[in-house]
């Protein structure tokens, strides 16, 4: 579908805001003319859905193309660009501003590797939900970064949380026997997430793997879950490891792995 209308300043913030609250994501692109005799000295919008709507026109049918390949590739990294464009002689400055819900990042467990991971999570875009089945772990005062912060029974931990393709999960619960319930829920899930990670020694993660196996839980699905977790940085202390997590989260993030 496409709109051909001018789209005004308050229409893109309004399209910004909508996909901030959860609607489907959108890159706002704006035009500058290089040299104002080619064209108009106002800038011209043009928004470009992630459904593959297009509202608006920047003026020229040559330009909106190129531009739309812009803002698909903005939408695919979530990052803001600034091109320099030439076509039908004139000059063009296009910013694509891609803008989406901040993705989910759920973090299972609330102990001493939750706590940074929270804070650099929050640092990083993400929208970050705590769980744990304890009422004095999950609270302001220790995850003060935090959007959501949720008891929840770990032997059906993800009832109440509506999990998509932008979730990302990190288990860093205390017991392998919560580990199990919770990726038991997690792989058979009808809807993936978008990342799954688990902390935990060698012999915790083949006991927690292995009980999965036998309860039928195919290879191919378990074969989604990073264990171990984070990159390679020879983490040790809590802090370190949740750097390393942080960074396996942005790889996957940017489309890297």
């Amino acid at each position: 579908m496409s709109d051909s209308g001018a789209v005004g300043a308050v229409a893109a913030a309004r399209a910004a805001l909508d996909a901030h609250a959860g609607a489907v994501p959108v890159c706002v692109l704006t035009a500058f003319a290089s040299d104002d005799a080619t064209t108009e000295a106002t800038p011209r919008r043009m928004l470009v859905y992630e459904s593959g709507e297009v509202r608006g026109t920047l003026g020229n049918a040559d330009l909106d193309a190129q531009a739309k390949e812009i803002a698909g590739r903005a939408l695919v990294t979530g990052l803001s660009t600034t091109t320099d464009i030439e076509c039908d002689g004139g000059r063009y400055t296009v910013n694509a501003d891609p803008q989406r819900a901040p993705d989910d990042l759920l973090i299972v467990g609330a102990g001493h590797i939750a706590l940074p991971l929270a804070q650099i999570g929050a640092l990083l875009g993400f929208r970050v939900t705590v769980l744990d089945d304890r009422d004095e772990m999950a609270t302001i005062e220790r995850f003060p970064d935090a959007t959501r912060l949720l008891r929840v029974d770990f032997t059906a931990p993800f009832d109440t949380i509506a999990l998509n393709e932008r979730t990302y999960i990190v288990l860093v619960t205390r017991a392998h026997k919560y580990d199990f319930d919770c990726l038991r829920d997690l792989v058979t899930a009808s809807v993936q997430p978008r990342y799954i990670g688990m902390v935990g020694s060698k012999r915790r993660v083949r006991a927690a793997l292995g009980a999965l196996l036998d309860a039928g839980i195919s290879r191919d699905k378990l074969e989604r879950v990073r264990t171990p977790v984070g990159l390679d940085i020879s983490a040790e202390t809590p802090a370190e490891i949740a750097v390393s997590i942080a960074a396996e989260l942005v790889l996957v993030r940017r489309g890297d792995t």
